[in-house]
């Protein structure tokens, strides 16, 4: 069999996205057998020693990096984000309850979207009259007395928006759908309720959901729900009620050593805003490029622009593409593009993908 050299682009993609090369690394020399196994990680069982090891330490260093309080369930789930919407009201709204939501862009939509079959839904805040341009200010949520729960996308991947802070709401139990941003700077786990993502973006590969869940909480879901949508019974059962996705949760517990050695959540966020600050003063300094997050709301994972003409765009996204910088056409809903800067991307793509911003507005500008 020939082998084909292989060259890594840089991978603005905004999930699955890139990976910490030491992380493909790792796995990479592992994938024939585990040191000391004699398997592969992708043939041992989920009830093995093996596993048991792999799984305590992925939980044990998202605990660390997080700060994750005893009174936190941390299980790692299937289904995807997507699954959440529908869990989330599931186990946590009840057939009298009524839970608040913010709206912040397409995501956020669903998620609300999903929970109305369960239950009574309130809309507290929405930008969608400004095309999601901005999350809504702190203090301008209309809350439900005595509402089962707020829930927030933390990280909105189309249209480039990121809550600064988290929201303030009181002792309701506050869900984030943090799936985008989860690890990219330090959060105070105590002040949630329930929090979740699908890790493609920020934590691993796709085939894993976490959900970071107070315990109370995660007893709410009554028995006749379907089994394994129960937080309860994952928690009961140690993420394994039944078979979960092992390779994906060896990699995410790959990414979290990575992040510990890389120095925490606060060295991480002080990356992650040197990288998107370097790309957004790129942006800014131009007339010839167009943020279109407002400043206030700006993502320090998806930084949003277009150009002055769609055809502009096309040829963009085409000649970068051709200068190994994939991924960055904007989500098809909304045109423009997209530059995904997670945890692992690395700063020499920011720096090339300056430059190559640069010359485009020198010839077509």
């Amino acid at each position: 069999m020939s082998s084909t050299p292989t060259h890594r682009v840089f991978n603005f993609g905004a999930g699955p996205a890139v990976l910490p090369e030491p992380v493909l690394e790792a796995a990479q020399r592992d994938l024939l057998a585990l040191p000391g196994v004699g398997m592969s990680v992708l043939e041992i069982s989920h009830r093995s020693a093996t596993f048991d090891r792999i799984l305590e330490q992925a939980e044990a260093d998202l605990r660390t990096l997080a700060g994750v309080p005893d009174d936190y369930h941390v299980l790692f789930l299937q289904g995807g984000a997507s699954q959440q919407f529908a869990m989330v009201p599931m186990n946590l709204l009840g057939p009298d309850g009524v839970a608040d939501y913010t709206l912040t862009g397409k995501w956020a939509k669903k998620a609300a979207s999903e929970a109305a079959k369960f239950g009574r839904v309130n809309i507290c805040a929405t930008t969608e009259d400004e095309a999601f341009t901005r999350v809504p200010a702190p203090d301008g949520l209309r809350l439900t007395p005595g509402s089962a729960y707020v829930h927030v996308t933390s990280n909105n991947t189309i249209v480039g928006t990121q809550w600064p802070v988290m929201p303030e709401v009181g002792t309701t139990p506050l869900v984030v759908d943090a799936s985008s941003d989860l690890l990219c700077r330090p959060i105070d786990v105590a002040r949630h309720g329930l929090i979740y993502g699908g890790a493609q973006k920020n934590l691993g590969p796709a085939g894993v959901t976490l959900a970071i869940v107070r315990k109370d909480l995660a007893q709410r879901g009554p028995d006749t729900l379907p089994t394994t949508l129960r937080y309860a019974v994952a928690a009961a059962h140690g993420s394994r009620y039944n078979t979960p996705p092992v390779f994906a949760i060896y990699l995410c517990g790959l990414v979290m050593r990575w992040l510990l050695d890389a120095g925490g959540l606060r060295a991480m966020e002080t990356r992650n805003r040197r990288k998107a600050g370097l790309l957004y003063d790129a942006i800014d300094r131009s007339g010839f490029y167009r943020g279109t997050a407002q400043p206030g709301s700006r993502s320090l994972m998806n930084v949003t622009f277009r150009l002055p003409t769609e055809e502009l765009d096309r040829r963009f996204g085409t000649q970068a593409a051709e200068a190994g910088l994939a991924g960055l056409k904007g989500h098809r809903s909304v045109g423009g593009q997209r530059a995904s800067i997670y945890n692992a991307f690395p700063d020499a793509g920011v720096a090339t993908l300056v430059e190559f911003m640069a010359e485009f507005e020198r010839v077509h500008g």
